[in-house]
Order: structure tokens, then sequence, then C-alpha cells
């Protein structure tokens, strides 16, 4: 309880005191995120509604591929994108290693399948007659997708909110590709790695403590842009 009490202090005591340090951790987690989501959004959103009502060769293989990709280990991940980014491997001519751009390309390929496999579980959620009527009305496939987007609004922006969950709570992959470099490419979750190993648990308890607040406030935004179409339309 000690330990706890202590981070929590610390973490008042970054907070208040604006440390630039911590500023630095939280805006380069903020970037290396969000474009990950972002990105892992329109990757995966189009997927989901593609193996919730398409019908096409291959659908099986990618329902299995989302499906591993959803308890991918993100050390796993780490491993694949260094061995194609190191200086010997395919891209490495690139220079990405070690940069916040390989983090963010590791943390996409986490949160895709997340936010491809919550998709497809949310429209399978809707009622088949709305599919139905959508198809006798006409609507193209691009019609079709945004609608039923649009009907299950809140349940895929949970979709979104899951996949910013897993980019931003990341710490295997990160750590590889991203080398954990102060100044650099130290985000949030490999620092709070970093001190647990100098036995600075106070100032990781408090690093935690700050990342937590980050996801509840994304999640809060999220869940707030979900209810606004929603009341305008009522």
């Amino acid at each position: 309880m000690d330990l706890l009490w202590d981070g929590l202090i610390e973490a008042i005591r970054l907070i208040l005191r604006a440390d630039p340090e911590l500023q630095q951790l939280v805006s380069r987690s903020l970037m290396v995120s969000l474009t990950a989501t972002a990105l892992a959004a329109a990757a995966g959103i189009p997927a989901g509604i593609a193996l919730a009502v398409g019908r096409f060769p291959g659908r099986a293989l990618l329902q299995v591929v989302v499906s591993t990709g959803m308890g991918l280990p993100p050390v796993l991940v780490g491993l694949v994108v260094t061995l194609f980014l190191w200086r010997t491997g395919p891209f490495g001519a690139l220079g990405l290693l070690y940069t916040p751009a390989a983090m963010v390309l590791a943390q996409f390929l986490v949160a895709t399948p997340i936010a491809a496999g919550f998709t497809r579980a949310a429209l399978g959620l809707l009622e088949p007659d709305l599919l139905a009527a959508l198809r006798v009305d006409g609507a193209g496939r691009l019609a079709l997708g945004w609608e039923l987007v649009r009907a299950a609004l809140p349940q895929v922006l949970l979709a979104v909110a899951a996949a910013f969950g897993r980019a931003i709570s990341e710490v295997g992959a990160s750590l590889m590709v991203g080398g954990n470099i102060a100044g650099q490419t130290r985000i949030l979750t490999t620092a709070i790695v970093l001190e647990t190993g100098r036995g600075n648990f106070a100032l990781a308890i408090a690093l935690g403590i700050v990342l937590l607040a980050l996801a509840f406030v994304v999640n809060v935004a999220l869940g707030w842009s979900a209810r606004v179409p929603a009341a305008a339309g009522t």
C-alpha cells in the first residue's frame, strides 16, 4: 500500500509541476498510439465490414487471420518488424528501426485485428432486415458499408477504443522496434519497464497512473462522439 500511495503522490507531483520529461512521454505516446489507431481503424473497419456482410474468395482465410491476430503475441510482432527493418532486412535501407515510425507500424499490426474483429461482431448484432433493405434499395458496397457503420456507430467506436487500448498499452513490440531511446522513442509503457527495472517503483506507478488516465480520457472522448450523433438523430 505504501508503494501505491507513493506512486500516487509522485504522479500528482509530476503533473502539477508540468515535468518536461513527462510531457514528452505523454505527447510521444499519444502521437504513436493515435496514429497507429487511426491506421488500424482505416484498415480494420473495412475488413470487419467485409467479414460481416461480404461473400468473396479468401473470406475464410481473412477470418482466420483476424481471429489469430486478435491474440497475436506483441513480441512476435516486434520480432517480425525488427527482421524486416533490420539493416540487412528487406526494408533496412529505409532506416526506420528504432524510430517512432517503427513503433507506429508495430502498434498498427497488433491493433488492426482488434478493430476488424470488434467491427465484425458489432455489425453482426444488427437486424438482418436492415442489410436486406439496403440491398433492395440498390446500395453499392461503399454506401452499404457506410450505412451499416452508421447504424452500429457506438459499437464501431467501441472497436476503435479497443484498438487504441491495445496500441497504447503495448510494450513488447514497441520496446523491440523502438529501442526505448530517451528523447526519441521512449514512451510511457517502455518508461514504466525501465523504471521498474531500476527499482524506481514510485515513479513507475506514477507513470502507470498517467497512462491509465490517458486511456480513460480517450475512451471518454470516443464514447461522447458516439452519443452525439445518436442524440442528434432523436
